[in-house]
């Protein structure tokens, strides 16, 4: 390999959704708005569940803490896309790329354990319902939500990290509208062996482990459901389970098709899209998805605008 190619890279260029003008027009106008609907929707799911008591409850403390993920998760990667369609410059400094590269990686580790600790609060709730209130303590759900952001933190800097060892030479043109981990291994020039293990492997961690433990837990609440002898009691028990598991099946289903596919199944077309789904699409649902069939949410939201309205008058 030659000097000049031995020369490592000061920024990449994210190639985004489309180059076609009119296209780009849509696209910004697109996530533009879905961001403002997801920032707006999660931060109204937080009010609500701070300021309703009925609400002071695992299931939406954890619920509390996915919505405010979810907004930080939006705001690593849409913005600088927004920018980007306004200027028209598509370059991101290195240093900037691996920092949305550590953050994407945090939050989206974050989504998948907390989605595994609302599992295992609706598995207490449903399974052993007498003894809910001593075994999901505040004292349990503090230490469940803590542990997340240590895991989290944790392979976030160990991919991180490892991105630093590798050379870009002159491949610098990222095929997504974001500083996506798997697009800049496929870009190095370098060995990346260290860099794909710890992909299948620790990177595996916060995603297989709360998807398996996502299963279980409900292989265990439906198996306690069915001998529930009342069918009303049985629709109200599937009821509870339904956003979660929308929930789980849009955020894992993308997740695991981009990162755990065949690599001969990937095209640049199918990455993207499959980015936009969970990371702009699942948390603009998720305020949606957890309130339109809920009826706590919809009476502390009613609560919530009725109080504002009283006091702006």
């Amino acid at each position: 390999m030659d000097k000049e190619n031995l020369t490592q890279i000061s920024e990449f260029l994210l190639l985004g959704l489309s180059e076609d003008p009119r296209e780009q027009q849509l696209l910004f106008i697109l996530f533009l708005s879905m961001y403002l609907v997801t920032g707006l929707g999660n931060l109204l799911i937080i009010l609500a569940i701070i300021t309703d008591t009925r609400l002071h409850t695992p299931m939406y403390f954890f619920l509390a803490n996915l919505a405010f993920v979810d907004i930080c998760f939006t705001s690593n990667t849409v913005p600088k896309t927004l920018v980007n369609h306004i200027t028209g410059h598509r370059s991101i400094p290195y240093a900037g790329c691996l920092t949305q590269t550590f953050f994407f990686i945090l939050f989206a580790s974050l989504d998948s354990i907390l989605l595994v600790a609302m599992a295992y609060a609706r598995y207490e709730a449903i399974c052993h319902p007498l003894h809910y209130a001593t075994s999901m303590t505040p004292q349990l759900c503090s230490l469940l939500v803590g542990m997340s952001w240590i895991v989290a933190l944790g392979n976030a800097l160990t991919h991180t990290v490892s991105l630093t060892r590798l050379s870009f030479c002159t491949h610098r043109e990222v095929p997504n509208f974001f500083c996506d981990l798997n697009a800049l291994i496929n870009l190095a020039c370098s060995d990346a062996f260290l860099n794909y293990a710890l992909l299948n492997t620790v990177g595996a961690i916060p995603l297989f482990f709360p998807f398996v433990g996502i299963l279980v837990s409900y292989m265990l609440i439906f198996a306690a459901v069915l001998r529930i002898p009342s069918r009303t009691g049985k629709q109200k028990a599937f009821s509870t389970c339904g956003s979660h598991l929308s929930v789980v099946s849009l955020f894992y289903g993308t997740l695991i098709g981009v990162y755990f596919s065949p690599t001969s199944s990937h095209t640049a077309l199918k990455d993207t899209v499959a980015a936009v789904m969970y990371t702009v699409v699942t948390p603009m649902m998720n305020p949606f998805i957890y309130s339109i069939r809920n009826k706590d949410m919809k009476a502390a939201l009613r609560a919530l605008f009725s109080r504002r309205l009283a006091f702006t008058q």
